[in-house]
């Protein structure tokens, strides 16, 4: 029994539990052609929000459709362990047990971290699976797993023996939230509204002050210089002195140096190395001292006298109070500064100096360009990102890989003294011991002698090796799995991450394997609300994506996400895309009841169903070439709109009327069999898109094996089709619509036949007339070459069609209707036409309103023709 409703949530877990337990999302190499995608890994302990929703979707539907075409198909799943995120996590869940980070081992804290991932960790996965993901489960990886975090720890050494990863003293990126390091693209500036603070330092030995502006008071006591232009002749003869820091009296030089621009503020600077990565510049210059005045959480510490203790935006408005007190505060000024925040805490990131580990870029970056700008090995759709690309990649600095993090793969360096560079980079301790009693000339060390680098590598640089990685490439590059899947095929991910993953991705994937890591980067949009508003949890504006699939189920929301995205562009959800998706899914689900319940017997086929079924067979050949150049092109969202047009229009709406029985009447077989081969290849196109209410329908359409399931079904295949079928079906359509208004105008009921008469001006094919005369309910189609008096007339391009007045038609109400309509239409044409000839309104106005004007006037004009015509055959 077909049920009379389409249950998507009942259908959803039956089908993907039949597709799990058949094994059909496993690949293993084969003989076929490899078709591979690695999923952009979301955060271990993340929930499945809009973007995820749309990108996957993505995802599953190249997938699906090259599993369709023949190809091994492999989308390898897994989680990121997002090292800052997952910490964060971690310690505000100790922190809420009356537990202190700080009081825990390393080991003891992994415990928890683990504890934490293995409990909340997957939970995005699973949801995925009710989206109807077809991911390889079986291949499901996770950035820390042992032979993941082994291959990053791999990586680390061999650039390390290389020469491109080195350590150094550098001014960087620090999150007091999180307290770790950030690269420069993990810091977004914001612009606030702040003060400008103007002090007064005074002239050691002199009543004299000079003023300086800043936005951050609280630095002062970390400043160990004042710069002046030395053209700046405001201040020549201070050269030599040395100025008063106020609170601390401090005695600190006033240098002379042409970085200070002499028209900014009052062309002094205050100079504070420890907390500027310019005031750092010159502090090396000049031999300057060194004052960190913060704690790692950005509190201040004892440099920071009587505020010690006390949080930095604290001590801004303390500090510039006593300031005021001593009249060292000269003035305060509103003003608009960008800010830096971290990526994933939003803290506000103090430059800090600390001894970190980089990557150098310059070498490794350059067959990254290459790739992507001259060869085009790899192409990023759409295009315009190359730009993008190109300014982030020549504009590039070494990468600080170090995180002052416990979650993550520990750096492989392992100290044997005290000094900074007493230290062995090496895979395992044991290698570590090795080198270290190499280095010292000393075979008595021991293991316990070594004491590994306490800190995390950079999330990134785990995740930069996914596509290597996930397939054993990096530890056994000439393993199975390795040799057959990689370089992968497309690469489905967003914009934000051009840089971070996108990029270092294609520079390992050319350093380690000398291969392109995949050919194609499709970047998709960010879903906003119809306001073009960033979605958000705090803004409200998010919808739980758990409750859509509920409500619309999950073909329903795929088809919305779908139909509004185009590659690169955001995208405007609004949930009525999801119910236009469910009213499709009830549509075509109707359309299969419809076919199911027709009475099928061994009689003639009628010429109309004959001709119906080549028109159809066209039309689709016609919308397979669109979908394939669409695809090809990344154009998802087009190419399910020409399913969309194909399936409700082309197939729904005419199709099935065309080879509909008459009331209760039988259908003849051979059409029966290909409407239903019809619906089967309408099914393949959309099983990547809908993939569950497509697989619910295949199976009740017959009874199949697990080997016959529409899942692995073969795609239709594309072959040479009549174009000539489909514009001549466009003019018969036309036709036929002609028809229906008649009937509609004139009341004429569907079931009352009546007979059509044309003129063929346009000497049009009568292949399409067996059709016109069942849809218009036609007795007789004949063409003539005189116009028919009493008739009710209409014109399709310059071909005229009469139908003659039957007796159930008021001549005279139908006569005066004309006449009312006529007089409108002339009244109409003469305010247009007066619009066209003032020679003042034709000069000033646009030519698309000019066009505008005259084809309403030619419209006018054909309509009081036609109306004319009428009236003169019912007179």
């Amino acid at each position: 029994m077909i049920p009379v409703q389409f249950n998507a949530k009942e259908v959803e877990k039956k089908w993907y539990d039949y597709w799990m337990k058949n094994k059909y999302f496993h690949s293993k190499p084969d003989h076929r052609t490899p078709y591979t995608i690695t999923i952009p890994p979301p955060n271990v302990t993340g929930v499945l929000h809009m973007g995820h929703m749309l990108n996957n979707t993505i995802q599953d539907v190249l997938i699906r459709r090259a599993r369709l075409k023949g190809f091994n198909a492999c989308w390898v799943p897994g989680t990121d362990h997002a090292s800052i995120a997952t910490e964060a996590k971690v310690v505000a869940k100790l922190k809420s047990e009356g537990i202190n980070k700080n009081d825990l081992t390393r080991e003891e804290f992994l415990k928890h971290a683990w504890d934490w991932t293995n409990k909340y960790g997957g939970t995005i996965l699973e949801q995925l699976k009710q989206l109807g993901c077809s991911c390889d489960w079986d291949r499901t990886k996770f950035t820390m797993d042992p032979d993941m975090s082994a291959s990053v720890i791999k990586s680390f050494v061999d650039l390390y023996k290389k020469g491109h990863i080195y350590r150094g003293y550098r001014m960087v990126n620090w999150d007091p939230e999180a307290k770790t390091t950030l690269s420069d693209e993990e810091v977004i500036y914001e612009e606030r509204q702040g003060k400008l603070y103007f002090l007064k330092y005074q002239i050691v030995g002199s009543n004299e002050f000079v003023t300086i502006a800043t936005t951050r008071p609280e630095t002062i006591l970390g400043d160990t210089a004042i710069c002046i232009h030395p053209d700046d002749e405001r201040y020549q003869h201070l050269k030599g002195k040395q100025a008063i820091v106020p609170i601390c009296n401090r005695f600190i030089p006033i240098i002379f140096d042409d970085y200070v621009d002499m028209e900014f503020g009052t062309g002094c600077l205050k100079v504070t190395p420890a907390h500027d990565v310019n005031d750092k510049a010159l502090g090396e210059k000049h031999n300057l001292e060194i004052i960190d005045i913060f704690n790692e959480d950005a509190t201040l510490n004892s440099f920071g006298l009587q505020y010690q203790g006390k949080d930095r935006f604290v001590v801004r408005e303390e500090i510039s109070r006593e300031l005021e007190a001593i009249d060292a505060l000269a003035k305060v000024e509103n003003h608009i500064n960008k800010v830096g925040t971290s990526e994933r805490t939003k803290a506000v990131i103090e430059p800090r100096l600390s001894d970190q580990w980089f990557l150098s870029m310059e070498e490794l970056v350059k067959p990254a360009i290459k790739a992507v700008l001259e060869t085009k090995e790899i192409k990023l759709y759409p295009s315009r990102f190359d730009n993008t690309y190109r300014h982030w990649l020549e504009n590039i600095r070494d990468w600080n890989i170090s995180r002052q993090l416990w979650w993550g793969q520990q750096i492989p360096a392992y100290y044997y003294g005290d000094g900074k560079e007493d230290f062995v980079v090496a895979e395992t301790k044991e290698e570590a011991l090795a080198l270290a009693k190499i280095a010292t000339m000393n075979d008595q060390l021991t293991q316990s002698d070594l004491t590994q680098d306490a800190d995390a590598l950079d999330t990134w640089f785990s995740s930069w090796l996914w596509p290597i990685a996930v397939f054993g490439g990096m530890l056994d590059p000439e393993n199975e799995d390795f040799k057959y899947y990689y370089p992968t095929n497309d690469l489905v991910t967003g914009p934000d991450i051009l840089f971070f993953w996108v990029a270092r991705m294609i520079i390992a994937g050319y350093e380690y394997t000398g291969k392109k890591p995949f050919t194609n980067v499709y970047l998709t949009g960010l879903v906003r609300d119809k306001q073009r508003r960033k979605m958000s949890k705090s803004l409200g504006n998010s919808p739980e994506p758990l409750e859509l699939i509920e409500k619309f189920g999950a073909d329903g929301v795929r088809v919305g996400l779908l139909l509004s995205a185009s590659a690169g562009n955001d995208i405007m959800f609004d949930e009525e895309l999801c119910n236009n998706g469910k009213a499709f899914a009830n549509k075509i689900w109707n359309a299969f009841r419809l076919i199911k319940g027709w009475e099928v017997t061994d009689i003639p086929q009628l010429e109309s169903s004959k001709v119906a079924i080549e028109w159809y067979e066209a039309k689709l050949q016609q919308t397979l070439l669109e979908i394939e150049d669409h695809f090809e092109k990344y154009r998802l969202s087009d190419a399910l709109m020409s399913i969309y047009k194909l399936v409700w229009d082309d197939f729904c709406s005419w199709f099935l009327e065309m080879i509909k029985p008459a009331y209760q009447q039988p259908i003849d077989s051979t059409t029966y069999n290909k409407a239903i081969e019809m619906l089967e290849a309408n099914l393949k196109l959309l099983h990547p898109f809908m993939p569950f209410l497509t697989e619910e329908i295949w199976q009740h359409i017959t009874e199949r094996t697990p080997e016959q399931a529409l899942i692995i079904a073969e795609y239709p295949i594309m072959t040479s089709f009549k174009e000539q079928l489909i514009t001549d079906f466009d003019f018969a359509a036309e036709v036929i619509a002609g028809v229906r208004t008649i009937r509609k105008e004139k009341n004429i009921a569907m079931k009352d036949a009546i007979d059509l008469k044309a003129i063929n001006h346009e000497k049009v094919s009568l292949y399409f007339d067996s059709v016109i005369m069942k849809l218009g309910n036609i007795t007789s189609l004949e063409y003539i070459s005189e116009k028919v008096d009493g008739a009710l007339t209409y014109r399709v391009k310059s071909n005229e069609y009469f139908i003659p007045v039957s007796g159930n038609i008021d001549i005279a109400a139908e006569i005066a209707k004309l006449t009312e309509e006529l007089k409108y239409t002339q009244g109409f044409l003469r305010s247009v036409q007066g619009k066209l000839s003032n020679d003042k309104f034709v000069s000033g106005a646009p030519p698309q309103v000019i066009d505008n004007e005259r084809k309403k006037e030619a419209d006018a004009l054909a309509k009081i023709t036609t109306i004319e015509q009428s009236l003169a055959s019912l007179k």
